[in-house]
């Protein structure tokens, strides 16, 4: 499975897009998190340099974020070290940091993801409940 999912990588078209969903909701309700100042930015944890920043994206009325990407966004050549991405996410009102992820080890987009005809490759995070 692993490797299918490396040769997707090598043998990547332009028009495959992948996006990582997630969903905030306030604490204690069922009231969608919204607004302007809130964006939802995903990145790549690297052991040996800084993590990859990988997209961002503002959150939607439904309080969901949808960050695409493209599969050469997270080639890594860390000489064999790191060959799927360690995920989380930042969630960020203004320019400060409102929550963050755990980190998903070693995603594997191919075992985990869905393939949607309008939006390539989808992994959805899940909800998250924030003060």
């Amino acid at each position: 499975m692993k490797e299918r999912f490396l040769n997707a990588f090598r043998n990547w078209v332009p028009e495959t897009e992948m996006t990582v969903k997630v969903r905030f909701v306030k604490k204690g309700t069922d009231t969608p998190l919204t607004g302007d100042n809130y964006t939802v930015r995903l990145y790549d944890r690297e052991i040996f340099q800084d993590d990859e920043y990988l997209g961002h994206a503002q959150l939607n009325e439904r309080g969901e974020a949808h960050i695409h990407f493209s599969p050469t966004d997270i080639r890594n050549y860390h000489l064999g070290f790191e060959e799927l991405p360690d995920l989380y996410i930042l969630l960020f009102d203004g320019d400060v940091v409102h929550y963050q992820s755990k980190v998903w080890e070693n995603v594997d987009f191919e075992k985990l993801g869905l393939l949607d005809i309008n939006e390539g490759e989808v992994l959805n995070f899940g909800t998250f409940y924030v003060d």
